[in-house]
C-alpha cells in the first residue's frame, strides 16, 4: 500500500486541491461498488468478491486517512498529486486483473488519471502517470483472471482484439495527455495575462491616488513654505553674512527655493505642455537633472557617447522628475562618485546611472519599483534612521518613466558587485 508521510505532503503549494482527488476517489469507489453488486448479485456472475472488496477498501482507507490529516482547502504538491494518481491507476489495474483484464470494457477508465494529471500537473508528472498506465495495461493484457460470465460458458476474446484494446489505450493516453495539457496551458496563459493586466491596472490606480495626494500635499505645504521662505530671507538680510551661521542661512534659503520648485513640479506633472521653444538636448536635460545634487559633496560625471547628432526632446516634467529621483537616490548612497552615461544610436537612447555605494541588497533587487519596498539602508540624508524610505519615490519615478516609453533595469555593478546601476532606455522616436 502507498506509504503516507507528512514530509511527502508538506509542500502544499500546487494547483490541485486534495479535496478534489478525495471526492473523485469516493465517486470511483461508489461506481466500483455498484459494478460489483450488479455483476455478482443481479447478473449472477462469479466474481472474486474478497480481493475486489480489499481493493475497494484500500481506496476508502486512503481517503479516510487523508481526510483526517489534512484540511479541505489543502493544495497538493506536484509530487504528492502524482503519487495519489499513480495509486489510483494501480488500484484500477488490480480490479481489471480480477475481472478480465483488457477484455473488461471499463479499461477505458485508465484515461481518467492521465487527463487529470495533464490538466493540473507539469508534463513530466503526466508522462510518469502515462508510463504507469501503459505498463499496467500491458501486464493485464496478458495476465488476468477470466471475465465474469454466465455459468458454464466461457468468454475469451482473441489476442488480436486484446492487442487492439491495448493499442487504443496507448493512443488514448497520448492523445488525451497532449490535448488536455495544451488546453490547460492555454487557460493558464490566459489567466497569467489577466493577472498581469490586473497588476498594471492596480499600479496605475495606485499612482493616480499618489498623484492626488501629491497635489493635496503641494497645496497644503504652499502656505507654511511661503512663511519659511519669508523668514529665511529676513534672516539672510539681517543675520551675519560670514561664518557657519551665514552659510547655514544661505543653505536654508537655497533648500527652501528647491522645495518650492519641487512643489511646482508636482503640480505640473502630466499637465505641462512644452511650447515651440521648449526643446532641449539630452545634455541639457541631464544638466538640469543633476544641478540640484551638486551641493552634497559627491562627484557627478556626465559621460556622453553616441553616434550622430545629440538627441533632442521636448521638455517633459515626468522625465525630469523620474530621472531626478533616480540621480538623487544614487547621490544619497554613493561614497564619492556618481556616473551618468548618455548613449544613443539609431534605435535607442539610453541613460545609465551608476554609483559607487554598497549596491542594492539581493533580497529586494527583484522587487525594485514596487511601492513600499525599501531599496537600501544607510542613506546620507537619513542617518540614524532604520530605513531609507518606503520605496514610493522609486515606484513613482519608474512608473512615470515607463509612461514616457522607457524601459528600466536595476542591477549591481559587475564583476565587483559594489555600487548600484540603473539603466533607462527609450526608442529613438521619443526623441527628435
Amino acid at each position: 500500500m502507498l506509504h503516507l508521510t507528512q514530509s511527502a505532503f508538506n509542500q502544499g503549494t500546487g494547483v490541485l486541491r486534495l479535496d478534489t482527488l478525495i471526492r473523485l476517489r469516493w465517486l470511483a469507489v461508489a461506481g466500483q461498488s455498484a459494478a460489483l453488486v450488479v455483476t455478482s448479485q443481479i447478473l449472477g456472475f462469479r466474481v472474486p468478491v474478497l480481493p475486489f472488496v480489499l481493493a475497494l477498501a484500500a481506496s476508502a482507507i486512503l481517503n479516510l486517512v487523508l481526510r483526517s490529516k489534512f484540511a479541505v482547502s489543502y493544495r497538493l504538491s506536484d509530487r504528492a498529486a502524482s503519487a495519489l494518481l499513480a495509486f489510483d491507476v494501480v488500484q484500477l489495474a488490480v480490479l481489471l486483473y480480477l475481472t478480465g483484464g483488457l477484455e473488461n470494457p471499463f479499461a477505458l477508465l485508465f484515461l481518467a488519471p492521465v487527463m487529470i494529471s495533464a490538466t493540473v500537473l507539469p508534463p513530466r508528472q503526466t508522462l510518469m502517470i502515462g508510463i504507469i498506465v501503459v505498463i499496467s495495461a500491458t501486464i493485464i493484457g496478458f495476465y488476468y483472471l477470466p471475465l465474469p460470465w454466465f455459468a458454464g460458458e466461457a468468454f475469451d476474446l482473441p489476442l488480436l482484439y486484446r492487442l487492439g484494446s491495448w493499442f487504443a489505450i496507448l493512443l488514448g493516453v497520448a492523445f488525451i495527455g497532449v490535448y488536455a495539457w495544451r488546453v490547460a496551458e492555454e487557460a493558464r496563459q490566459l489567466a497569467e495575462a489577466l493577472s498581469a493586466t490586473e497588476l498594471v491596472l492596480a499600479r496605475e490606480q495606485h499612482l493616480t491616488q499618489i498623484d492626488g495626494l501629491a497635489a493635496a500635499a503641494a497645496h497644503e505645504l504652499g502656505t507654511p513654505l511661503a512663511t519659511i521662505a519669508l523668514v529665511a530671507k529676513e534672516l539672510e538680510k539681517s543675520g551675519p553674512q560670514d561664518g557657519l551661521i551665514g552659510d547655514d542661512i544661505r543653505l536654508l534659503v537655497q533648500q527652501v527655493n528647491r522645495c518650492r520648485e519641487i512643489l511646482k513640479t508636482l503640480n505640473s506633472l502630466g499637465h505641462e505642455q512644452a511650447g515651440p521653444l521648449g526643446m532641449m538636448t539630452l545634455g541639457l536635460l541631464l544638466e538640469e537633472v543633476i544641478a540640484p545634487q551638486r551641493s552634497f559633496g559627491i562627484e557627478l560625471e556626465v559621460i556622453p557617447q553616441g553616434a550622430g547628432d545629440e538627441p533632442r526632446l521636448r521638455r517633459n516634467p515626468a522625465i525630469l522628475y523620474g530621472l531626478g529621483n533616480l540621480v538623487e537616490n544614487a547621490v544619497d548612497f554613493a561614497r564619492s562618485r556618481v556616473a551618468i552615461e548618455a548613449m544613443w544610436d539609431e534605435q535607442r537612447v539610453t541613460i545609465r546611472i551608476t554609483d559607487d555605494g554598497s549596491g542594492f541588497s539581493p533580497e529586494v533587487l527583484e522587487r525594485l519599483g514596487e511601492p513600499y519596498v525599501t531599496t537600501r539602508i544607510g542613506s546620507r540624508r537619513t542617518k540614524g534612521e532604520e530605513e531609507s524610505g518606503l520605496g514610493l519615490g522609486l515606484f513613482i519615478a519608474k512608473t512615470l518613466l515607463e509612461r514616457s516609453g522607457a524601459s528600466l533595469t536595476f542591477s549591481n555593478v559587475i564583476p565587483s558587485g559594489k555600487g548600484a546601476r540603473v539603466s533607462i532606455s527609450w526608442p529613438t522616436d521619443v526623441f527628435t
